[in-house]
């Protein structure tokens, strides 16, 4: 039977309004509608061309519900700069990506999450921030200057084991503890990236058409999301601050900045020691001066030179992409069992452009040249273990 939500999924991932596929498909937009209402089903023909237009199988139509991503439970770092359509096309990468994230997870066994609830309790935060104060005196500032997501991003740096060191790979450490993350690979500087819950298990998606540095900014962003507002509509301009001051803290240890800071703040020396932290020259510069190492007539200085420079599209002297580890193991067991990317697609009754823009094109290296047309065997549980880093 055909299954209107996922006609209507299908259209909204490929940005489509309703106008502009039924001028593609030679149909009424009343039709269109009627399509994604359940009121009316395509003839076969009718279909075929659908299917054409919106590059998605013919029998991804006919399959079941699938679970939809809502922008009430996602978290958008940029929601208020993003179209309805660029907002809907990555939901609908994100259903996509729901769908093969249960297929992997029952063929292999993933890592537990472990990202605990920072959130729901803020008098926990206040009081752990006496015993920080206690404990580095003579390196942190006073408690009353230390905000709650400064104390979230330490206790979880604590609770994680990772204490002041600057983290080397976060996808890597992300999904050791838990959180699925896939790429959503939409061409729009308006679409950051976006993180929630289903199921229990914490999902990421980062666009992987910005920089590396901004792609672990945004990466350590969403993960602010996920600790701090797990009982909270994960939207609104405070709540992006707290995500803001939370990933900064959680990239860049105050103990470590106030040990490493360069002791004259120029382009240079933010380029210079941006290397140690994996970040950008405008977010180190946001840490010094929110660590008030350097004035606010030097943070304002270095934004306008930083712009002038053209350092917020292109970061100087850039880090590599970082690339989920889970997916390529995933990928590499599948190739010993003979499974190609063809057979993932078609299991799933998805386009196999989909996985690739999912999976930080890992599917397109990893299965390359393709392998037996069988998924025998492919049901096994294969367990995984995450070696950090």
């Amino acid at each position: 039977m055909f299954n209107s939500t996922r006609f209507s999924l299908a259209r909204k991932r490929r940005g489509m309004k309703i106008r502009e596929l039924a001028s593609l498909v030679g149909v009424t937009e009343r039709s269109v509608s009627g399509y994604e209402n359940g009121s009316q089903e395509p003839e076969l023909s009718t279909l075929r061309k659908i299917s054409e237009v919106l590059q998605f199988p013919e029998m991804f139509f006919f399959g079941e519900d699938l679970e939809i991503p809502t922008p009430d439970i996602a978290s958008f770092r940029s929601l208020s700069k993003m179209t309805a359509s660029q907002r809907d096309s990555a939901l609908g990468a994100g259903a996509i990506a729901l769908l093969l994230n249960d297929w992997i997870e029952s063929r292999f066994d993933l890592p537990k999450p472990d990202v605990p609830d920072l959130g729901s309790d803020r008098n926990y935060l206040h009081a752990d921030l006496a015993d920080i104060e206690s404990q580095e005196a003579e390196e942190y500032p006073a408690a009353q200057a230390i905000q709650e997501p400064e104390a979230a991003a330490e206790m979880l740096r604590a609770h994680w084991g990772l204490g002041q060191n600057s983290i080397k790979n976060l996808i890597v450490l992300l999904e050791s503890k838990g959180v699925r993350v896939y790429s959503l690979a939409i061409d729009a500087k308006e679409v950051d990236a976006f993180s929630m819950w289903s199921g229990g298990r914490p999902f990421m998606f980062l666009n992987t058409y910005k920089s590396a540095e901004r792609c672990r900014f945004d990466a350590a962003h969403e993960l602010g999301h996920l600790v701090l507002h797990q009982h909270a509509h994960p939207q609104g301009p405070d709540l992006e601050r707290e995500a803001n001051a939370f990933a900064s803290a959680f990239l860049m240890p105050r103990a470590s900045v106030l040990a490493r800071a360069p002791r004259s703040a120029t382009i240079q020396s933010l380029v210079k020691y941006k290397k140690y932290w994996s970040v950008s020259v405008a977010a180190l510069n946001y840490r010094l001066h929110s660590l008030a190492l350097i004035s606010d007539w030097t943070y304002r200085t270095l934004c306008i030179q930083i712009a002038q420079e053209g350092y917020r599209t292109l970061e100087p002297e850039p880090i590599p992409h970082e690339k989920s580890v889970i997916l390529e193991k995933v990928f590499s067991a599948l190739r010993g069992e003979g499974v190609s990317k063809n057979n993932v697609a078609n299991q799933l009754g998805i386009p196999s452009a989909e996985i690739n823009e999912l999976t930080f094109g890992l599917m397109l290296n990893v299965l390359r040249g393709g392998g037996a047309e069988s998924l025998e065997g492919a049901d096994k549980k294969t367990p995984l273990r995450l070696v950090k880093g």
